[in-house]
């Protein structure tokens, strides 16, 4: 059974960090969220009843599993992991916490063949416009990584296992299966990599985790029109706190002022000048 799980031949730790680096932020009472190296990854819910939003970087197993027991008390366990995305630095250490916890694991349909060993994401682009962390992109696992029957889709319904109060919204572009989390109630977003709060292809930015709201990151998204899409249904929404996959979480009127401005301007804010997958038809 899970014996079988694996990581792609490619995998490897990436030497990039932050300052945000070991930070956590205590978001809302039920979400915390903490940055591994450049990654963030969030817990929702309470002591009794919790889940974990993406696995963060490889190599970080015992620093997540260490976070989540300060948070919660010795030997505390997610019910879940649900994944926005099964990029490498979202899935990094996901075989451990499987193993450590025997919990299963929940993605978009769309996303499973890149979490069952069937197919590997396009290639990191480091030609795109961008920076430093663009140009390093090359380097960046991207094999697909095979969890075997750990790995299960998210109920069509679009509700997520052990948080009730949050749906799951299709928002591809970044990934095929790429997903945000949404609370109407307090509209609550987790946008993974939908877009982002620091200009992620910025090594300074990245290291200074700069706020500033950014499209998904440009070295591994392939398809942007359909990435404008995701970004313009989540504006929609009107979120009041948006937690993001890289970058600090962002609130209130910043947040409605930036993704606004995000939403109007995606072409120019957003899309590349320049880059392998720009422009490019895909139909």
């Amino acid at each position: 059974m899970e014996e079988n799980m694996s990581y792609g031949s490619d995998y490897k730790p990436i030497p990039a960090s932050s300052v945000g680096s070991g930070v956590g932020i205590q978001v809302l009472p039920d979400l915390f969220c903490y940055t591994v190296q450049i990654v963030n990854i969030a817990l929702i819910g309470t002591k009794d009843e919790f889940v974990l939003v993406d696995a963060g970087m490889p190599n970080s197993a015992e620093e997540i599993i260490s976070v989540i027991e300060e948070q919660f008390g010795e030997g505390s366990r997610p019910k879940a992991i649900i994944l926005t995305h099964g990029h490498f630095d979202h899935v990094g250490s996901i075989i451990e916490l499987i193993r450590q916890w025997d919990i299963p694991v929940y993605a978009h349909p769309l996303e499973l063949p890149f979490l069952t060993g069937k197919m590997s994401y396009p290639e990191p682009d480091p030609t795109v416009e961008g920076g430093m962390i663009a140009k390093l992109s090359s380097m960046f696992p991207n094999e697909a990584i095979n969890l075997g029957d750990s790995v299960r889709p998210l109920p069509q319904d679009g509700t997520i296992p052990h948080i009730p109060s949050f749906r799951w919204i299709h928002t591809p572009g970044h990934t095929p299966g790429h997903i945000s989390l949404f609370r109407d109630e307090d509209r609550t977003l987790l946008a993974g990599d939908a877009f982002v709060t620091v200009k992620q292809e910025s090594l300074y930015k990245v290291m200074m985790q700069e706020h500033e709201i950014s499209g998904p990151p440009r070295y591994f998204t392939p398809d942007w029109d359909v990435a404008k899409q995701s970004v313009l249904k989540l504006e929609a929404l009107h979120p009041t706190i948006a937690v993001t996959g890289h970058g600090l979480p962002m609130t209130g009127e910043e947040l409605t002022e930036n993704l606004g401005r995000l939403a109007r301007d995606f072409d120019t804010i957003a899309i590349p000048d320049y880059g392998k997958y720009v422009g490019k038809d895909k139909h």
